[in-house]
């Protein structure tokens, strides 16, 4: 990225601030990236323990799969699902608040002894799910907050802070070389006054 600048005081006043900026933003953001990387992984091993333990239990309750053809569909549903906002890193992110769940009413003595089990099992397997889910847009989330972080420090750290550096060093030199110019140029002035005065004088 080409740093526009002009030759003068206002430009390098100018250049200055803008590299002040970025200097003292770097360390914050640094900060944040680390911290939003040590919460992607975070996020990443909570969804990931989820998913796992939903398949384990699946399994132990694979005992019961013929038994679910008895069970009445629809006796039980989610009615909402509650997420909650959570501030990670600076990063709004999604958590789960609760689930509500509707039971429509049976007669316990009618149906089998196990539906009771029955409900009980769904509502934890959904719960499971649900939170598998909600990590996981979690992770989505701070990961691609993280990227963005990254370009940030990195646009910073290896575009911007040197060029702007390096349009300083430039307008300096600049302005060195108009001095010393300027200084030659009066002295010669000056030089040539003197010798033209000394030359009436002498005649």
């Amino acid at each position: 990225m080409a740093i526009k600048f002009q030759y003068n005081k206002t430009s390098l006043t100018n250049l200055g601030k803008q590299l002040k900026v970025r200097q003292n933003a770097l360390p914050t953001l640094k900060n944040k990236e680390s911290a939003l990387r040590v919460s992607v992984l975070s996020a990443k091993n909570e969804a990931q323990a989820q998913a796992e333990l939903l398949e384990s239990k699946l399994r132990e309750y694979d005992y019961l799969a013929a038994l679910w053809n008895e069970f009445e569909p629809g006796l039980i549903c989610i009615r909402d699902v509650r997420v909650k906002t959570v501030k990670i890193a600076g990063v709004k992110a999604p958590a789960l608040d609760g689930i509500d769940f509707e039971l429509r009413p049976f007669n316990a003595f009618a149906k089998p002894a196990w539906y009771a089990d029955g409900v009980r099992i769904l509502q934890e397997l959904s719960t499971i799910g649900i939170e598998s889910e909600v990590s996981e847009e979690r992770r989505r989330i701070l990961e691609f907050n993280r990227k963005k972080t990254t370009q940030k420090v990195n646009l910073y750290e290896k575009v911007q802070i040197p060029g702007y550096q390096e349009a300083i060093r430039k307008i300096k030199r600049y302005m060195e070389d108009e001095e010393n110019l300027s200084k030659a140029a009066s002295k010669i002035v000056k030089n040539r006054h003197a010798a033209a005065e000394e030359e009436e004088e002498s005649l």
